[in-house]
This record gives structure tokens, C-alpha cells and sequence, in this order.
């Protein structure tokens, strides 16, 4: 069920609960039965924790624009083939 804003000249903004696709351009109001016109909002995105959208944003970016690692992150040192070559003192 999705929430549509609808407007009552009596009672003001009210919102209505429908199956997505199914809203009409007027509607009874919830509260008095007077005839209510749709009301057209943006859609209510900030019901999602901050960290959920941008982990589904992150998630649906890689899906056509992957991000492809083009150099090592974190250079390391060689290491000693022998691991008691790591104990020797370096000059």
C-alpha cells in the first residue's frame, strides 16, 4: 500500500492509503466525505536509513559502472622469502 496526498477544502491535506497504481483524481476525505482532489508530491524517499540508501546506491552503481582497480591500494615492502630473514638487521 502506498501513501497519496489528497486535498479537502474542509479538513486540508489528508493522506490516503492504496495499492501503488490505483490512486484516483478525487476521493472521499477520510475524515468529513467531501469530495478531495490528488494532490502531486514527490515521492517520500527519506524513509530509508541514510546508510541503507547509500549502501542501495553504491550496490546499483556497480552494476553499470563497476569500479575497476587500476593500481595496489597499499604498496607493500618485500617480504623475506625465509621467515626468520625478517629478524636479520637491514642496512
Amino acid at each position: 500500500m502506498v501513501p497519496y496526498q489528497y486535498r479537502c477544502t474542509g479538513c486540508g491535506d489528508v493522506d490516503v492509503r492504496r495499492p501503488m497504481g490505483a490512486a484516483t483524481p478525487r476521493t472521499a476525505c477520510p475524515r468529513c466525505g467531501a469530495e478531495a482532489r490528488r494532490v502531486y508530491t514527490s515521492p517520500g524517499t527519506r524513509l530509508a536509513a541514510p546508510g541503507l540508501v547509500a549502501a542501495l546506491d553504491t550496490a546499483g552503481a556497480s552494476a553499470d559502472r563497476p569500479q575497476v582497480v587500476t593500481r595496489d591500494p597499499a604498496p607493500r615492502t618485500p617480504r623475506p622469502a625465509h621467515p626468520l630473514h625478517a629478524r636479520l638487521p637491514r642496512h
